[in-house]
């Protein structure tokens, strides 16, 4: 089992595990497909998070979620002043039945309680990844936001969609002055839509090989090396690249294939955002995921920009709506720790 990278720096309790109002320092984790992001804050009223001994775990190394957290414990418990640190919020991929969490990309099953239990934690909440992503918005510094396209000085006064393609594509909007403050969703499973002559193709060939195609398939890391796969067969080429970096970096190196396939995934992207802008009237969009960082050049490149505003009758809408591309290692955790701040400040 590998250390973890040290870096610099809907609610569900499992059994009792609503937080005692004294507690002031929380384990915040950020659970994806691929990794697992944990750090601790001493949470004050008023203030924002102050993250500390931010670590980064690789979740296919590790035997359960139950063993990150334990493991994150024991290499904080040995600085002599560490805090005691016994409750934990963790922003996970998925949705919770009853005390199961429901999630095609992660590793390994999630028992709530049970996670508790084998993490000696006194307890445990989860959270929406993408809800924690969003709560994240207002604390974020401003310099890790870059204007992908829309007017920087927009009012952007309203509900803003935080999208984020990754090992797999959420969804959530941030809505402001609401309760709650942030609306959960599994937009990233709702089911894909074809603009163009190009994407029906990909979606007959998808819709061939699957019961059920969502945005998700295409839209996120593994999905844009399907949209690869699938350009390969439709134009009558070998699949020469096996993931996204190598494929990234043939575009970039004048394989055109490679290149039709990263203008399509933004494009396709693209739309897809200014489909969930429309639908909730966000007045700011925010771009988040690892893939979204592989594709920076490219997403500036002008193609997203002419998706999301390629909307008819409504294009005058979104004209003016700026979308963000977010820099933020530790956004995930930023966000758990912020929604458990807010949510305890209610008690």
């Amino acid at each position: 089992m590998s250390r973890p990278e040290v870096e610099p720096a809907e609610r569900h309790p499992a059994e009792s595990s609503a937080f005692p109002p004294t507690s002031s320092c929380v384990i915040g984790a950020d659970v994806g497909g691929t990794y697992a992001r944990l750090a601790w804050a001493e949470l004050r009223p008023g203030m924002p998070p102050r993250i500390r001994d931010f670590r980064k775990y690789t979740c296919a190394e590790h035997p359960s979620l139950a063993a990150i957290l334990r493991d994150y414990l024991q290499q904080v418990r040995q600085s002599p002043d560490a805090p005691a640190l016994d409750h934990a919020v963790v922003a996970i991929a998925g949705i919770v039945d009853g005390d199961a969490l429901l999630n095609v990309n992660l590793p390994w099953p999630v028992s709530i309680a049970q996670t508790r239990q084998d993490a000696g934690l006194a307890s445990l909440e989860l959270i929406n990844d993408f809800v924690a992503v969003a709560q994240a918005m207002p604390p974020a510094e401003r310099d890790s936001l870059h204007l992908v396209c829309g007017d920087a000085s927009a009012d952007a006064r309203g509900p803003a969609l935080v999208l984020g393609p990754g090992t797999g594509l959420g969804v959530a909007v941030r809505l402001v002055g609401g309760r709650p403050s942030v609306l959960a969703s599994e937009g990233g499973h709702a089911a894909l839509a074809a603009a163009t002559p190009l994407e029906q193709d990909v979606l007959r060939l998808l819709s061939q090989r699957y019961a059920y195609v969502d945005s998700e398939r295409v839209l996120s890391g593994p999905g844009l090396m399907t949209l690869y796969d699938c350009l390969c067969e439709l134009r009558g080429q070998p699949v020469r690249w096996q993931a996204p970096d190598a494929l990234v970096q043939a575009s970039r190196n004048g394989d055109a294939l490679a290149a039709e396939c990263v203008d399509t995934f933004c494009g396709w992207l693209g739309s897809l955002a200014g489909d969930l802008a429309l639908t909730f009237a966000a007045r700011s969009v925010y771009l988040t995921g690892g893939v979204a960082g592989h594709l920076a050049a490219e997403l500036h490149g002008g193609t997203f920009e002419r998706r999301f505003r390629a909307k008819g009758g409504l294009s005058p809408a979104l004209a003016h709506t700026p979308v963000w591309r977010v820099e933020h290692g530790e956004l995930g955790v930023l966000g758990a720790l912020s929604w458990h701040a807010e949510q305890h400040a209610r008690i």
